[in-house]
């Protein structure tokens, strides 16, 4: 079972090429602060915009430098299965751990479509975590498709990001009980783990990974008041990282930080400037300003 803080790491860039150098100062942070796992070339890292070498280049970098600290779980996903495919080849043969799979976005396959989708990559034997995130895919994969692929040898958890809690409950109380059911929001960790979930894929964590960690670690370990007060704690950060289309948030956050430059690609652009001043709020508030 895949359970802990996962970080869903950005991907830096420096000059419009990834910054190497400081994406493995960002895994060494990460590690540092006791994060369970590294997520490279996830929404967060960007993955529509990398090329294939860039993909499997940052895929490598990553296995390479937590090499068997944490699990590695290598976003794969894609609109088309056939490149779906290829990434998690790539994945599995670079020693990743895991694959995290989005469902197709734009295409908007039918149940049935989605379950020959992920059949198809459980096929090749990397254990697999679904990323359901119906704002940003325009596709939510049911809860009872869910259950039914949890039960398939290679299919190991879910990124639960619809913000539906209902269907959150429904996939636990269905899927298999070592179906790893994860947070792919921040702000809703602590009542995912309230409903039986056992982890999250964050954001914040690239910022916060000691205390994105504790939190996860305190509230599976039956700490409950210690996990509320830190959810409450990095709760209006969490908020901040999503008032405009992520990462343009953390990443801004981080350059200001001086993590990394303060690069994007487009379509992504720079953050309005009345946003940008309420997360520079938001981090001043917490302490890191």
């Amino acid at each position: 079972m895949f359970k802990g803080c996962y970080v869903a790491i950005v991907t830096p860039f420096k000059g419009g090429e990834v910054d190497e150098d400081s994406f493995r100062k960002l895994i060494g942070f990460c590690l540092e602060k006791g994060v369970d796992g590294i997520v490279p070339c996830g929404t967060t890292g960007e993955s529509p915009t990398l090329s294939f070498d860039e993909h499997e280049r940052v895929v490598e970098i990553t296995v390479k430098e937590v090499n068997h600290r944490v699990p590695v779980i290598a976003g794969t996903g894609s609109n088309s299965t056939h490149e779906a495919e290829e990434l998690t080849q790539f994945a599995k043969e670079a020693g990743a751990d895991a694959a995290l799979v989005i469902t197709p976005y734009y295409n908007k396959p039918t149940p049935k479509g989605l379950e020959a989708h992920y059949r198809k990559l459980e096929a090749i034997g990397l254990p697999i975590i679904i990323y359901n995130v119906p704002s940003r895919t325009g596709v939510n994969i049911d809860a009872a498709l869910v259950a039914k692929l949890s039960k398939l040898t290679h299919i190991a958890g879910i990124k639960e990001a619809s913000g539906n809690m209902d269907q959150v409950s429904t996939i636990m109380s269905l899927s298999d009980p070592n179906f790893s059911v994860l947070s792919g929001n921040d702000s809703h960790t602590l009542p995912i783990l309230s409903l039986g979930g056992v982890g999250v894929i964050s954001v914040l964590a690239n910022i916060l990974p000691g205390e994105m960690s504790q939190m996860v670690e305190a509230y599976l370990k039956g700490n409950i008041s210690k996990a509320k007060e830190l959810h409450y704690k990095t709760y209006p950060l969490s908020r901040a990282m999503f008032i405009e289309t992520n990462p343009l948030p953390v990443k801004t956050a981080m350059a200001r930080l001086g993590m990394i430059e303060p690069e994007w690609r487009l379509p992504l652009d720079g953050m309005k400037k009345e946003n940008e001043e309420r997360l520079e709020k938001a981090l001043a508030d917490y302490g890191l300003l």
